[in-house]
């Protein structure tokens, strides 16, 4: 048991931690480590699958209470020579066969679901912004329509296995420490299956499945985003099991804008402005998802001034965000004779008082030292 894995410690929850709890940890811990949010991160996937690991057995009273007594009973495994091909290999096994060995229950064989298939598709900024169609095209193994993904010559060629009676169970007695009990497992003609196949499908050869190309076109909505992504039910790789289909999930990566910032559904420029426009004001052209348009910036605009337009940012179904333009205002580097002595009488002509900052500072330089600071 040294090696046995602490679920508490994984879902972090105590281990007198009730099914709220535990319901409340997992969901928070799912939401952290899913892997859509963090792609190619192969120690997000691998806490994902322990989380998912401990909530399958934490949240089962009959698996926690078994596991509890592992946890409680570290060296019961190796008690009584039980390890050997008659009996059972530690304390689980015996509970399992206590919990799953009276009364029959569902079958041991379920139709397991295929893998997810994951695709990533980069779209330009404007098309996720506005929307669009695009094919996706990938190679998955895709349920063979010869035999409806049975393996069976035209999806009826099996038979009800005689051994199980199509149940997929038979009952297997074994002598464990608190006697003879009595468990349910997967039969072992058919697998668990239920079912034989007697004649195989000449297309898959008896696997169910085909390697193909698929190709889907998606209508992508408008505010698409970087890792937000589609689920398109049954489109990825076929069940080993006979049962439906993984899903295909295409993952979006939008490439950036020369112009915009994008937070959510809003959009930011910054906006240049000449020195004059700022002072003087004046009308400028900006930047929209359809097309340029003029805004008129307002005299006496300052450096990082924020103008909102509402309306203007990306629409999407659950609303339409804005666009904020923030002033950028350039002095220029390089003046003539002719210039800098038309700045220099302007200059003296315009009151300190008309400079909110800078006699904001001279005021408390002149209190400090006193003198101005200009």
């Amino acid at each position: 048991m040294a090696d046995k894995k602490n679920y508490y410690e994984i879902l972090g929850v105590s281990k007198n931690a009730t099914e709220e709890e535990i319901r409340a940890a997992y969901k928070k811990l799912v939401k952290q480590y899913h892997p859509d949010l963090h792609p190619n991160d192969k120690l997000a996937a691998e806490k994902f699958k322990e989380i998912n690991e401990a909530n399958e057995v934490l949240s089962d009273k009959q698996k926690r209470a078994a596991y509890d007594y592992e946890m409680d009973h570290p060296n019961a495994g190796g008690m009584g020579g039980m390890g050997g091909a008659g009996g059972f290999g530690g304390f689980s096994d015996i509970f399992d066969s206590i919990f799953q060995g009276f009364g029959g229950g569902a079958p041991v064989q379920r139709d397991t679901k295929g893998d997810d298939v994951r695709v990533e598709l980069r779209l330009s900024f404007m098309d996720a912004a506005k929307g669009c169609r695009r094919e996706v095209s990938y190679f998955r193994d895709e349920p063979c329509s010869a035999c409806h993904g049975t393996g069976a010559k035209g999806g009826t060629a099996f038979t009800t296995c005689a051994k199980c009676g199509g149940r997929g169970q038979v009952r297997i007695s074994q002598e464990t420490l608190f006697g003879r009990m009595t468990r349910v497992g997967a039969c072992p003609d058919c697998g668990g299956k239920g079912k034989k196949i007697t004649e195989n499908c000449p297309d898959c050869r008896g696997k169910g499945y085909l390697r193909r190309e698929t190709k889907i076109t998606l209508d992508i909505p408008a505010g698409a985003d970087t890792n937000s992504y589609i689920r398109k039910r049954g489109f990825g790789q076929a069940s080993r099991e006979g049962g439906e289909a993984g899903d295909l999930i295409v993952v979006f990566r939008i490439e950036p804008h020369k112009l915009f910032e994008r937070k959510d559904m809003d959009l930011y420029v910054d906006l240049p402005i000449p020195f004059q426009t700022a002072a003087l004001g004046g009308k400028v052209l900006v930047p929209g998802l359809d097309d340029a348009f003029e805004y008129t910036i307002p005299e006496g605009t300052q450096p990082n001034q924020v103008f909102t337009i509402r309306g203007k940012g990306i629409k999407t179904r659950n609303g339409t965000g804005n666009l904020y333009l923030r002033a950028v205002v350039e002095i220029p580097a390089r003046l003539s004779k002719e210039q800098k002595a038309a700045m220099a009488q302007l200059g003296g002509t315009i009151d300190l008082r008309q400079f909110e900052k800078a006699k904001k500072y001279s005021d408390t330089l002149n209190a400090l030292y006193g003198k101005d600071a200009y």
